[in-house]
């Protein structure tokens, strides 16, 4: 009977002492703090909080002491009392410490960068909300109203042709659009409401679909605003901003509204000014009701106006015709609006379930006016054109988010469907003179695209291996109007599914290990894709592979690394300049990324992100593979500066290496580096500040192309580089007050 007895009261011992514990961690505006990291002191053990701020600790005694700690808030500790049974933590906001930071068990954990460069990098302006995502350029060759050209991962993404872009759930990206696939004009997205950025490289998440090849980025709005604020920008060249950001409702504990606006005029330092204007309004509603519902709201409108330059060519400023901001015809330019309507529900059942609902609709207008060739086509009037289209976009997402407590470990299950239609009406390709008149339509049609999709994937905790397989499928109708050919109706259907895995291994939490593996895709042109009889030339897939680390050697260091592989089927694409289409084959990415994050005391931070990449055609012989415009080598860094006296600044570089223009290198993209910087002072509740851009005004080339054109003089034409200036040393001052 004693031998039975003893196991027995060890037993009850050890069941007394060493218990779970559960629990779930807010911030003070009862927000879900996802990523929360829970220590037991005792045994260095830790866990961290899910989507849900739920959090579990294995093993927990008496008197043990849990530490609570997030980027950004205070760390908070905890003696455990058996009495406890669920935790409610509410961490409070506190000055960023890097020391804070941990590297979480997570298939995105590689977010936290672009969390730590938001706290220590403040959003200037709009131009730089893409520039969070280590290894994205962009450049602006129209105006400034028209959207950035992007590049990623050894991709000229065009306007965002192999990138997914979303805000609050919300596509920007424009499929089947005038001016090009995957067109991602952000420019309605005010950077003062901006509260996380998340991105990821690669096509290796189930819950993003289209376009999504060489990485997605996702802005979050604020929620609620805990004072309201106005601010005035006045700059060189004729620049002027104002914003407004108010709390409408105060700090009441079940709802939060504000409104947000944003005017901007600029004349550029070209010959011919831009007279650029963006107006920006958006409104948010939150609102928590019982048994744990929350839903948010929101409404924004935006339009812009421009003229341009346009892309000059580089013979023309070597015979003196123009200089570096003139233009050889400055009647470019355009107009364009969107007006979106978001709506997100999210419902909690118990500790263990998330529901979350985004529904979303969206009225575009676009009208861009282009002349790339000059008088190559037409040596009378110019090769001006125009490129047009009205849109209703209309879609919707639903997702489940399930966490389960097994023995062997932690398991949690997504899944989601949803769609999305695009009705585009007068779709159109003119040959235009001056703005005014229509020379010849070469395109003009209407289009309807629905992509109905679902995806599903476990995320499976043993250990300290996290493994996470994944799959989603995609379906879509592609269905074209010809206006031009009496009305004929192009149609055709496609499916594909994208199987992801990904595996993470967190010995502890200073340091990540991952392999990532998947298939990603984007789709083409509806006016090409209903023409095509091969899914591949619908649907081209991308098949890539990561194997890489997020490092935390030191309490104030990080460091990530990545090794990538990215194959692209062949494809056929639409080329929406020219209205004709345009055959490349398959096409081979490989490269690596580095990072490092440092803290050097409490109150300045550096930050460093190099990319190196190979990108090649495959069908093409050796010497006449390259890429045009692939970049090859990138290198961002910067110091930034928070003072508890209320100083702050920063000093950022970027340079973009040489790049072949063309598939034999015979014509060099010349690469550049460019210095900005910022000082602020924040005295009370007013904040002065001044932004250098291009602070050494050095001569560099925004973006340029290989173009064959012809001026108006010549008899022939010349392919040769064709660029838009970058801007020279700009000085723009800032006065802000809160209240």
């Amino acid at each position: 009977m004693k031998s039975l007895i003893t196991p027995f009261l060890l037993f009850l011992s050890f069941y007394s002492f060493a218990q779970k514990i559960e629990g779930t961690i807010t911030d003070s505006n009862k927000n879900p703090i996802e990523g929360g990291f829970v220590l037991n002191k005792r045994l260095d053990k830790h866990s961290h909080s899910n989507k849900l701020g739920h959090f579990i600790v294995e093993k927990v005694s008496k008197g043990d002491t849990l530490e609570i700690s997030c980027m950004g808030f205070k760390t908070q500790k905890i003696v455990y009392r058996p009495e406890q049974k669920f935790l409610k933590i509410v961490l409070e906001e506190s000055v960023f410490q890097l020391n804070e930071v941990t590297i979480s068990p997570e298939v995105n954990a590689q977010s936290i960068i672009s969390k730590i460069d938001l706290k220590t990098f403040p959003v200037n302006s709009s131009q730089e909300i893409l520039r969070k995502v280590p290894g994205l350029f962009i450049g602006q060759h129209a105006g400034g109203g028209k959207a950035e050209q992007l590049f990623l991962r050894g991709f000229d993404l065009d306007h965002g042709t192999d990138i997914n872009i979303s805000v609050d759930g919300m596509p920007v990206n424009m499929v089947s659009h005038a001016h090009g696939q995957g067109y991602a004009d952000l420019h309605f997205l005010i950077p003062e409401t901006i509260e996380k950025i998340d991105y990821g490289k690669g096509p290796y998440f189930a819950n993003k679909g289209n376009l999504t090849t060489a990485g997605y980025v996702e802005f979050q709005t604020k929620e609620r605003i805990k004072e309201s604020q106005v601010s005035v920008n006045a700059g060189m060249f004729n620049t002027f901003r104002t914003m407004a950001l108010v709390n409408l409702l105060g700090q009441q504990e079940k709802q939060s509204a504000y409104i947000a606006s944003e005017y901007l005029y600029s004349d550029g330092p070209f010959i011919s000014p831009q007279k650029f204007n963006r107006v920006n309004v958006m409104g948010k509603y939150a609102l928590e009701l019982p048994n744990q519902h929350k839903i948010n709201f929101s409404v924004s409108h935006f339009s812009s106006k421009w003229n341009a330059s346009g892309q000059v060519p580089q013979r023309a400023i070597d015979e003196g015709l123009i200089t570096r901001f003139g233009a050889i015809d400055d009647k470019e330019g355009g107009n364009t609006s969107r007006t979106n309507v978001n709506f997100q529900h999210t419902k909690k059942v118990g500790e263990s379930l998330l529901i979350k609902n985004t529904a979303y609709y969206s009225h575009y207008n676009f009208e861009l006016y282009s002349n790339f060739t000059f008088f190559l086509k037409d040596s009378i009037n110019g090769d001006q054109i125009k490129q047009k289209e009205s849109r209703d976009i209309l879609g919707m997402q639903s997702e489940i988010h399930k966490y389960y407590t097994l023995p062997s470990g932690n398991l949690s299950w997504q899944s989601g469907v949803g769609f999305r239609y695009d009705a585009v009406n007068d779709l159109e390709l003119s040959h235009t003179l001056n703005r005014t008149s229509i020379l010849e339509r070469l395109k003009f049609g209407n289009v309807k695209e629905t992509n109905a999709f679902g995806f599903t994937g476990i995320e499976y905790h043993r250990g300290n291996w996290l493994f996470n397989p994944a799959l989603r499928l995609d379906y879509f109708n592609f269905n074209y109007l010809d206006k031009l050919n009496n009305n004929q109706v192009q149609s055709v259907a496609k499916v594909i599914a994208s199987p992801k895995l990904n595996i993470i291994y967190n010995p502890d939490h200073d340091i990540q290990l991952f392999f990532k593996a998947g298939k990603g895709f984007h789709s083409n042109d509806t006016r090409v894709s209903s023409l095509a009889s091969n899914s591949k030339e619908v649907l081209p897939a991308a098949y890539g592979a990561d194997l890489g680390m997020i490092w935390k050697p030191q309490s104030r260091l990080i460091l990530n690394m990545a090794l990538w592989y990215l194959h692209l089927d062949q494809e056929f694409v639409y080329v929406g300049d020219e209205a004709v289409i345009e055959a490349s084959g398959k096409s081979v990415r490989k490269g690596l990324d580095l990072g490092i994050r440092y803290q050097i005391n409490n109150w300045l931070f550096f930050n460093a992100d190099m990319t190196n990449t190979l990108a090649r055609s495959i069908d093409e012989p050796e010497g006449a593979n390259y890429i045009p415009l692939a970049p090859d080598f990138t290198l961002t860094g910067g110091l930034s500066v928070t003072h508890p006296s209320g100083f702050s600044g920063g000093l950022r570089v970027r340079h973009l290496g040489n790049r072949a223009a063309n598939e034999d290198y015979s014509i060099v993209a010349k690469g550049y580096t460019v210095t900005d910087a910022n000082v602020n002072y924040k005295f009370k509740k007013v904040n002065f500040g001044l932004v250098a851009e291009n602070l050494f005004n050095v001569e560099w080339n925004e973006t340029q192309f290989a173009t064959e054109s012809r001026l108006q003089n010549e008899a022939n034409s010349v392919t040769e580089i064709h660029f838009t200036p970058g801007f020279p040393f700009f000085l723009k001052a800032t006065v802000g007050i809160s209240f």
